[in-house]
């Protein structure tokens, strides 16, 4: 499958615990790190759930 980076752009601080769980379930915790993940359904849905704390790089 291919692969897409994944970059912080939000703070976790005052977000529902849910949403920082998804955070720490991408590999992302702190400001401007970017992973790099499979592009899998699972990982494609929890980005939808964050458009305010993440984007996806190029």
């Amino acid at each position: 499958m291919a692969k897409i980076k994944i970059k912080q752009i939000g703070s976790p601080i005052r977000r529902p615990e849910a949403q920082r769980k998804i955070l720490i379930g991408l590999g992302l915790n702190k400001m401007n790190r970017v992973v790099e993940l499979e592009s899998t359904p699972e990982v494609l849905g929890a980005v939808a759930k964050l458009p305010h704390l993440v984007q996806v790089v190029d």
